[in-house]
């Protein structure tokens, strides 16, 4: 998977990049992520006009400062839904960096059940992107 280029952590607290020709958005959330971000994230990538129909999905939150409430993953997990009218999550794999982030992304994924054809948390990117290649070719 080409290297992603993103702008320095404290110029955005969510940044994404879609790789068009292999079908994936790598998503970086990083410093004290607030909930109303996320979800203009997702209303950016409903507007984005390059976002194709269908991505696989690998979202690194190893640079979060905070956590989220479990409303607000439930909320998040909605939004996924929404989404799909614009585009088809195939799988999605979260990178965290400690016990906290594993059960949050976890519980973020039991509230998108059914938006994702294939799910898993890491503790390591490079094990994410090769697991997302593996399962992408399904």
């Amino acid at each position: 998977m080409p290297e992603c280029i993103f702008l320095p952590a404290d110029a955005m607290p969510i940044t994404y990049h879609i790789d068009k020709a292999l079908g994936t958005i790598h998503t970086r959330c990083s410093g004290d992520l607030k909930f109303d971000e996320v979800m203009d994230h997702f209303r950016a990538l409903r507007q984005d006009p390059d976002c194709p129909e269908r991505l696989d999905v690998l979202l690194d939150v190893t640079g979060c400062t905070s956590s989220p409430q479990s409303d607000q993953l439930r909320s998040a997990g909605a939004a996924v839904g929404k989404i799909r009218e614009k585009v088809r999550f195939d799988a999605c794999a979260i990178i965290v960096s400690d016990d906290l982030w594993f059960g949050m992304a976890r519980m973020f994924l039991a509230f998108a059940e059914g938006h994702f054809r294939v799910s898993q948390v890491f503790r390591n990117l490079d094990e994410g992107k090769k697991w997302l290649a593996s399962v992408s070719a399904d």
